[in-house]
């Protein structure tokens, strides 16, 4: 079978999908999706479901291909022999992330595992036109040749301010995009139904699932890529996300009083201050090279590098401080370039990154660098998608 779009399936009506199995349907597929392989026995423990209804809702989750039962006996939960439960390898969401140096095409499949990923190198920011035809052209070659995998739809990580309702992109300053459709310009373009949302948001959501924040209820995250810096926050729990998705613009906390130009319109913001451009080029790479950053910055010896680690870190920890004073997290994780500074400087012997937070808000706090990776966005993306399978997985059905 060829790659299909599973986006347009609708649910069959009926008592076979009234909402109480619906429901229960959704919460045995997302705890498989987020904690990997389970026990029948764990899924009835955690889910306060009885073991025939489980393995009903199981029979029927292997009926719709979204997940697989390994029959080989294993110990449950109370001695008893429990099949495992895990989520399939043919059902996937494509993910893109726009970036000012590249399009970032990715496929992932469900339980938040990215299967292929195309870097498609631009020399600077484009139109959405452009970039559209060039995730349009990198989705195609990605997907050619592909056999066996559903495709639930296409999820997007914008570098800017993304409006959820419709996935408009009201305004992403280091492209000049303003009010642009990107979201129903690419469903017109590859026929998937299509999510955007903002990118550091979606790094967010992805480290909350299944990295660094995972199991975390407060939490500050800060990310840092080629198109600047964002991030987010959860607070007791619960994404926040502001009235319209626009919370978390710690790009344009400002740090500096006297600072630079942003393309927000202001001067000193976070962003303006710090860049992985410098940082790249102050230990000689090249921004397809990002992913050596950490360990270029934490080793180098040339006093210039070293002037300008210490200078961008000033600027992050003014912007740290600001965010934990106002939001008292447990936890502040470090993505993308600000992870790479982050170990820079330690490494050199640079003072706490908290050391000025208000002292009772800082205690218990921990930083740590994102577990994901480069692959962090473009599994957030995956999970605008995600998100509404496992909301109705009987969608499916019809596939």
């Amino acid at each position: 079978m060829s790659a299909t779009d599973l986006s347009t399936v609708r649910p069959a009506s009926g008592g076979a999908t009234d909402a109480l199995r619906r429901s229960n349907l959704a919460t045995v597929l997302g705890l498989v999706h987020r904690e990997g392989a389970l026990s029948r026995s764990e899924l009835t423990h955690r889910t306060g479901l009885n073991r025939s209804t489980v393995g009903d809702l199981v029979a029927e989750l292997s009926a719709l291909g979204l997940v697989e039962v390994d029959e080989t006996p294993v110990a449950g939960g109370r001695g008893r022999p429990s099949p495992v439960v895990r989520v399939t390898d043919t059902i996937a969401a494509i993910a893109v992330n726009p970036e000012v140096d590249a399009v970032i095409v990715g496929l992932v499949g469900l339980g938040g595992r990215v299967l292929k990923r195309v870097r498609i190198e631009t020399p600077s920011a484009r139109s959405v036109a452009q970039t559209v035809t060039l995730a349009s052209a990198g989705i195609a070659g990605m997907l050619a040749g592909e056999t066996g995998i559903r495709i639930a739809g296409l999820g997007v990580a914008v570098p800017g301010q993304v409006r959820l309702s419709d996935g408009m992109v009201r305004e992403a300053t280091h492209f000049g995009w303003v009010d642009e459709p990107l979201a129903e310009l690419l469903e017109e373009a590859t026929g998937h139904r299509v999510w955007a949302a903002n990118a550091a948001v979606l790094g967010l959501r992805a480290e909350s699932a299944f990295g660094a924040g995972r199991g975390v209820d407060d939490l500050v995250y800060m990310i840092g890529g080629a198109s600047g810096i964002g991030g987010g926050g959860i607070s007791g729990g619960r994404l926040l996300t502001g009235a319209a998705g626009y919370a978390g613009e710690f790009g344009h906390t400002f740090v500096h009083s006297e600072g630079r130009q942003c393309s927000c319109g202001s001067r000193g913001c976070l962003e303006a201050e710090v860049t992985q451009a410098e940082l790249l080029a102050a230990v000689g790479l090249a921004s397809a090279e990002a992913a050596s950053l950490a360990d270029r910055l934490a080793s180098t010896d040339d006093p210039a590098a070293r002037a300008e680690v210490a200078r961008a870190y000033s600027y992050v920890r003014i912007a740290v401080r600001n965010a934990v004073n106002v939001f008292n997290p447990s936890v502040v994780v470090l993505g993308g370039f600000l992870a790479a500074l982050y170990r820079g400087a330690t490494a050199h012997g640079a003072p706490d990154l908290l050391g000025e937070v208000v002292h009772s808000s800082r205690e218990g706090v921990t930083v740590v660098e994102a577990q994901l990776g480069t692959d962090q966005l473009l599994i957030g993306a995956a999970e605008l998608v995600f998100a509404e399978l496992i909301a109705d997985p009987a969608r499916a059905l019809a596939a």
